[in-house]
């Protein structure tokens, strides 16, 4: 029988990589998005497609119950869909910080209710939460995005402690800079919400610094599906996987930086990543 998979945010980037790569592998793949016309192509390389908001709670049922009817079991649950709506916090309308904190957390979180009492039942299964570096380090204008990775981290290492007995390993993975459209919603957000007024300068400087990213070091998302890819296949996987352009040095420094020592060291990246851009 052939192991099933269920990837959010399957319509594109990450997702759609990791959906990709695990059908290549001969998984059964329940491939979710919001946006399911998105998903035609990987419907004709075999995925079933799945309808898919995470902020309805009706919707999220819906996707389990349909896999559940169609397959009866779930081996591994990738938890992919996110998003970041970058802007100063004094700036940041609630309504799109909870949302933000709905999508990233929430949704993730009740995923992992609905699918859990299938994986005790079958004495086994995967859930790999993709997270982000930005859930070790920080930077301005990203508070409510950071934060919702923050909590995903802590998230998975409690839930990896009371899974533990049932066979259930939690994984995490942080991804650096990936060529997705994450950068560009994130700049758009970002000077939107924060392009004038008081943060007006800080907010075009991380602009710059998030294009800079995202056009000289960003790594293909074919990198991070092949870390879920090794997290599944490992008898005894690594709690966390850091992939991507410039994700272990910036963890790397973040650990051995002090806070205000980090924060110097990105508000001059910022500076100078504004000043090239002109």
């Amino acid at each position: 029988m052939n192991k099933v998979a269920l990837v959010t945010g399957a319509s594109s980037g990450i997702g759609e990589a990791i959906a990709i790569r695990l059908i290549a592998q001969g998984w059964t793949v329940f491939a979710a998005a919001r946006r399911i016309e998105r998903m035609s192509a990987l419907g004709q390389s075999g995925a079933r497609l799945v309808s898919l908001d995470l902020e309805d709670d009706a919707s999220i049922k819906a996707a389990m119950a349909m896999l559940c009817d169609q397959s009866g079991r779930v081996d591994a649950l990738i938890n992919n869909a996110g998003y970041g709506a970058y802007g100063a916090l004094e700036d940041m309308p609630l309504t799109e910080a909870r949302r933000q904190v709905e999508v990233n957390l929430f949704g993730l979180a009740r995923l992992i209710q609905l699918a859990l009492p299938i994986m005790r039942q079958q004495g086994r299964g995967r859930i790999v939460n993709i997270s982000s570096i930005g859930g070790k380090i920080h930077e301005p204008m990203g508070a409510w995005y950071h934060a919702t990775k923050f909590a995903v981290e802590g998230l998975s290492d409690c839930l990896r402690m009371e899974l533990a007995p049932f066979g259930i390993d939690v994984v995490v993975v942080q991804p650096g800079a990936i060529k997705t459209e994450w950068s560009g919603i994130a700049r758009d957000s970002l000077l939107s919400i924060s392009g004038t007024g008081a943060y007006a300068r800080l907010a075009h400087q991380t602009a710059s610094l998030l294009a800079a990213a995202d056009k000289n070091n960003s790594s293909p998302p074919e990198l991070v599906a092949e870390a879920v890819i090794r997290a599944l296949a490992a008898r005894k996987p690594r709690t966390r996987y850091v992939v991507g352009a410039g994700a272990r040095p910036l963890i790397a420094l973040r650990w051995l930086a002090t806070d205000r020592g980090f924060d110097r060291i990105m508000n001059v990246t910022a500076k100078v990543m504004a000043r090239r851009a002109g």
